[in-house]
């Protein structure tokens, strides 16, 4: 099962194989108070996995828990919340 953590010093969030590996990773920074998602990476190959997914989720929750809003420049964060609306109430207003 991977292992999912915020890499405060990397600005970013990651999913860690069971052997300790980088599979993927979230970037993110402050933006006007809100925290902005400009980028996620799957490595090839753990494509295909449900890693994205795991780690979006993970780094919305954490969002949520510090009472931010969300900036979702990654294509694929945009497309995530789109796909689960409960999540929907942590976009920042444009």
């Amino acid at each position: 099962m991977p292992t999912l953590r915020k890499n405060t010093e990397r600005q970013r969030y990651e999913i860690l194989t069971d052997g300790g590996e980088v599979a993927g990773f979230a970037d993110y920074h402050d933006q006007d108070g809100a925290v902005a998602m400009p980028h996620t990476v799957v490595e090839p190959a753990h494509e295909g996995q449900g890693l994205a997914g795991q780690l979006t989720r993970f780094a919305l929750d954490d969002i949520r828990a510090s009472g931010r809003k969300v900036v979702p420049q990654c294509s694929y964060v945009r497309a995530w919340i789109s796909r689960h609306p409960d999540y929907a109430d942590l976009l920042a207003a444009p």
